[in-house]
C-alpha cells in the first residue's frame, strides 16, 4: 500500500485510482491463503480492530509479527499483499494486521509527519500498538521477548515511529519502502532493524525529499523525507554499531553488526524495486510491480527469528 496525501480532496480521487492495491493473486492455480480472524481492543477510549492469524498447533506464547498496511489500506489487504499468514503457518508465529483510522475504509497511521486523517486528528497509534502488544502478551498469545513490527509505506513510517517509542517492547523492525523525517529523538533501547528500500521508488524516494505523490507543504506537521542513508545511520547510532558494506547482485546491502553492536542493522536497497512490497502482491494496474528477485516477507522473517528483546 501507499501513502495518502495529508488533506483529502481531488488529489485523493487521483491517488485511489492510481495507487490502491487490487491485491490480485499471482497465478490462477495459487492455493487459497489461510484466513485470519478479526478482533478488537479498546485503546484511548476507542475500539480499534485488527486481523490475527494464529496457527492451530501453537499452544504456548509465540513470536508475534505485526504488519501495518500502507495509507489507504486495511488489515485484509496487508495480509494479502505480504502473504504472512502462510508463512506464519509454516514457521510457527502469530501474524497480526492492525487497522489504522480514517473517515472511510481508506485508513492511515499517525507516523508524526504523515499521514492524512490519523496525523491531522492526532491519533495515538503508538498507544494503540502498545496496548495491542500488552493484550496479546497477557492472553498468552505472544512471547514478550519476540515482538516484531513491519509495514509498507505509511505503515513503514509507523514501524519506524513505534520501533523508537516502544523500544522497550519491540525486538526488531522491518520497514519496507518507508521513511523517517530527520527530527526523531533516539530510541532509548537497541532495536534490530532491517530497512528495505527501492531505487526506483518515486513516491518515497530513498534520496529523501517529497516524492511524486501530492502533498501539502504549508501544514505545520509536514516535512520532507530523510534520506534512507541517514535513517540507516540513525539506527546504527542507537544500536552502537560499527559499519561494513557488501554489494549483492540485485541490491546494495549495508550491515552494521559485530561485537560492539547491541542489535544488528541492515539496509537492503533494491536496484529494480519501486514503491511495492518485494516478492509480494502487485498493487493497482498503474502501481509499481514488485520485483520477484527478493522476497521481503521471507527475508523479514529470517531476520526476525534470530532477534530477541534487548533490555
Amino acid at each position: 500500500m501507499l501513502i495518502l496525501p495529508h488533506r483529502l480532496g481531488a488529489a485523493l480521487v487521483l491517488f485511489i485510482a492510481l495507487m490502491l492495491p487490487a491485491c490480485q493473486s499471482r497465478s490462477s492455480d495459487a492455493q487459497p491463503a489461510p484466513a485470519a480472524s478479526t478482533a478488537a481492543i479498546t485503546s484511548g477510549g476507542q475500539e480499534r480492530t485488527y486481523d490475527i492469524y494464529q496457527p492451530a498447533r501453537l499452544n504456548r506464547p509465540a513470536p508475534l509479527v505485526i504488519m501495518m498496511h500502507g495509507g489507504g489500506g486495511n488489515a485484509g489487504n496487508a495480509a494479502r499483499m505480504s502473504g504472512f499468514n502462510a508463512l506464519a503457518e509454516r514457521e510457527g508465529f502469530v501474524a497480526v494486521y492492525p487497522d489504522g483510522t480514517g473517515r472511510t475504509r481508506l485508513l492511515t497511521w499517525n507516523a508524526g509527519h504523515c499521514c492524512a486523517y490519523a496525523m491531522e486528528d492526532g491519533v495515538d497509534d503508538v498507544a494503540f500498538l502498545s496496548d495491542l502488544i500488552d493484550d496479546l502478551v497477557a492472553r498468552g498469545t505472544a512471547d514478550e521477548r519476540r515482538v516484531y513490527l513491519t509495514g509498507m509505506s505509511n505503515g513503514a513510517m509507523m514501524t519506524f515511529r513505534a520501533g523508537r517509542e516502544l523500544s522497550g517492547k519491540v525486538a526488531a523492525i522491518a520497514p519496507v519502502v518507508g521513511a523517517m523525517f530527520g527530527d526523531e529523538l533516539p530510541a532509548t533501547s537497541p532495536v534490530a532493524a532491517l530497512i528495505i528500500t527501492g531505487a526506483q521508488d518515486a513516491n518515497v524516494p530513498s534520496a529523501g525529499g517529497y516524492g511524486d505523490l501530492p502533498r501539502w507543504r504549508d501544514t505545520p506537521s509536514d516535512a520532507p523525507y530523510a534520506p534512507a542513508g541517514a535513517t540507516f545511520d540513525y539506527w546504527a547510532s542507537v544500536n552502537q554499531c560499527a559499519s561494513r558494506a557488501v554489494t549483492a547482485s540485485n541490491a546494495v546491502l549495508q550491515q552494521h553488526e559485530g561485537e560492539r553492536c547491541a542489535a544488528p542493522v541492515t539496509w537492503v536497497h533494491l536496484k529494480e524495486n519501486g514503491h511495492a512490497w518485494p516478492g509480494g502482491e502487485k498493487g493497482s494496474r498503474r502501481g509499481d510491480a514488485p520485483v520477484d528477485t527478493y522476497n521481503a516477507s521471507e527475508e523479514i522473517w529470517a531476520f526476525f527469528e534470530n532477534q530477541r528483546l534487548v533490555r
